[in-house]
């Protein structure tokens, strides 16, 4: 295989990166969260924010890639489990962190209700919110039904992702090693089963519960495999690295979700979109690479984590605060207000997390004797 574009650093998915999680964390606050927003009355752009889970799956495909097929490209061995270990080390100490601070805000509310009213509920045994979904958590487990073991919810994507973990190596020297034509075919039919499941969904690549979200998953990751490959391979490298390509790209995926487009169209625009990207050295890669956007990929794992507890603590705080269940009963005004307070909440606490939890949960981990000295290389200052 060629390797005429092999650079140590993955320029600009960074920045990618953490533009996709604010997205995701806007259609969830100004979409599910504050009904009287209306959005979409306007544009479809936020209405679409599930699909920055999709590049997420393509991206951490991509750059993983990047960083283990020299490790794996021929076999697995005793490296599974070092490659294993340093993905726990990547996502386990943030989880694990939020998902304790739901509990514990949990427990807290409940502790209110029983100073103002002598009761106090208990934690049931099965269902969202629940003491098995708490175990199903601890273990990574509660992508397979999200619906029914989730705590954060946004955690059904970093569950899914993990699962893609389990299989990677053992995958990877394959397909690695595979012929152009070989590479082609199964980029044709991750491509297909995602088509599949568009058809079955009339469009709505919005699975985060169950086994089809596996579908959606596994697929995208593969891909962000092959694109790896054909990035390496040199493929279209002076067209996609152009400013005039990649502007047209990002205009074509804006103009697709400003019109709510097809789903499943979004899914090879954002393929060409992190060639484009990594490609890129010209004036685009220096707009995507400003300071503030690379800060905020550093700290997108983190603000993709903590807003789903920012959201869950403010319907705990407008419940029991203000006596305000239904959040139908916002005004757009006040739900604007609020939206840009969870935002900033979000934004503010992120940085001492990917500090603080992050990055020392991951030396933690790494360093400790149950965990060794397993390989953790970041690419573009994250390795997924």
């Amino acid at each position: 295989m060629s390797t005429q574009t092999n650079p140590g650093h993955l320029h600009s998915l960074t920045p990618l990166r953490g533009i996709a999680a604010l997205w995701v964390v806007l259609y969830h606050y100004s979409v599910q969260y504050f009904p009287n927003l209306h959005p979409d009355s306007y544009t479809h752009l936020v209405q679409k924010g599930y699909l920055a889970v999709d590049l997420f799956f393509m991206l951490s495909g991509f750059v993983l890639t990047h960083v283990y097929h020299g490790t794996f490209s021929r076999s697995v061995g005793d490296k599974y489990w070092s490659f294993l270990r340093a993905r726990i080390a990547r996502l386990y100490p943030l989880h694990l962190a939020v998902l304790l601070l739901f509990v514990a805000t949990a427990l807290g509310t409940r502790a209110v209700e029983y100073a103002a009213t002598g009761s106090f509920p208990a934690i049931p045994l099965k269902g969202a919110e629940s003491v098995g979904a708490l175990v199903a958590n601890l273990f990574m487990l509660q992508g397979l039904y999200a619906s029914m073991l989730s705590w954060n919810y946004p955690a059904w994507s970093i569950s899914l992702e993990f699962m893609a973990y389990l299989v990677f190596p053992f995958a990877l020297p394959w397909v690695w090693r595979a012929g152009g034509r070989t590479q082609v075919l199964l980029a044709g039919a991750a491509l297909a089963t995602l088509g599949a499941l568009a058809w079955v969904t009339q469009d709505n690549l919005n699975q985060w519960d169950g086994p089809q979200a596996l579908l959606r998953c596994l697929p995208e990751f593969l891909l962000g495999t092959l694109l790896y490959s054909a990035f390496r391979s040199g493929l279209a490298a002076s067209v996609m690295s152009s400013d005039l390509t990649i502007a047209g790209i990002v205009l074509a995926i804006v103009m697709l979700l400003h019109t709510g487009g097809p789903d499943l169209l979004a899914v090879p625009l954002f393929a060409l979109l992190i060639l484009a990207a990594v490609a890129n050295r010209g004036r685009a890669a220096g707009m995507l690479n400003v300071r503030p956007l690379v800060w905020l990929g550093d700290v997108s794992y983190s603000l993709y984590l903590i807003h789903g507890f920012v959201e869950y603590a403010t319907t705990r705080l407008l419940g029991l605060g203000f006596g305000i269940y239904d959040r139908k009963e916002l005004p757009g005004s006040w739900s604007m207000a609020l939206l840009v307070a969870m935002v900033t909440t979000c934004l503010l606490l992120a940085g001492p997390a990917y500090r603080r939890i992050e990055i020392g949960g991951r030396r933690l981990l790494r360093d400790g004797p149950a965990f060794g000295r397993p390989m953790l290389v970041t690419a573009g200052r994250r390795a997924g």
